[in-house]
């Protein structure tokens, strides 16, 4: 089956753009588009896609605050969000994540790239562009949460601050696999635990958390 989308941006041109681009990688269809947050937020929650691609700034409600209203900690059951913004240091992308978003992208991104943001989104796996998300999440690792760093509920094992430092790294599932030498599903199952442990919904706020207790410092 196809992996639906919904394109939201208030650039007409924009979404022009990534609903082509999309409709032409096989196994994804763009099932809607919005021209501004409100309405993303009423489509997402109508047609229930597997994906929403969310621009970060847009009118009425922004992308951070529709990421929320449909990814966030309070919904019963969240949506796939990759947010899509102009600067790869935008300050609003941290909070983006914070509210949900599962990873991010720029909007000059190719079809190949916009494709696997899709797919890997969709399957709940994968960081979006690694290396320019790791960038972002080292920007912004000294900006204040508004909350205490959150402890977790038991003792992380060796091999699990493995995992996590190299998930905080950018690094996908098969290539820590092989840093580590451990099978693929061995790293899901610590990637499971660890998300457990730390009370987070998804390898972004694993990534998060190992920046938040210095597990990583910029510029590592």
């Amino acid at each position: 089956m196809s992996i639906r989308v919904l394109v939201a941006d208030d650039q007409t041109i924009i979404r022009t753009g990534l609903r082509i681009m999309l409709n032409a990688q096989p196994g994804i269809e763009v099932v809607g588009e919005a021209a501004d947050g409100q309405e993303a937020v009423r489509l997402a929650r109508e047609l229930r896609p597997d994906v929403c691609l969310f621009d970060i700034r847009m009118p009425v409600i922004d992308g951070l605050e529709a990421t929320r209203l449909v990814a966030g900690p309070g919904v019963a059951d969240p949506l796939a969000v990759v947010v899509i913004t102009t600067f790869d240091l935008d300050e609003y992308v941290y909070g983006a994540l914070r509210a949900g978003a599962r990873g991010f992208l720029l909007k000059d991104t190719g079809p190949d790239l916009l494709a696997q943001a899709v797919r890997s989104a969709s399957g709940g796996e994968a960081l979006i562009a690694p290396s320019v998300t790791v960038r972002l999440l080292q920007a912004f690792a000294d900006l204040p949460a508004g909350r205490p760093v959150a402890q977790p509920v038991s003792a992380v094992t060796a091999r699990e601050e493995q995992v996590l430092l190299a998930v905080a790294r950018g690094l996908t599932n098969t290539e820590i696999a092989d840093a580590l030498h451990i099978s693929l599903s061995t790293v899901k199952t610590h990637l499971a635990s660890l998300m457990a442990k730390l009370g987070a919904r998804n390898r972004v706020e694993i990534a998060m958390w190992a920046y938040e207790t210095r597990r990583i410092l910029p510029g590592t």
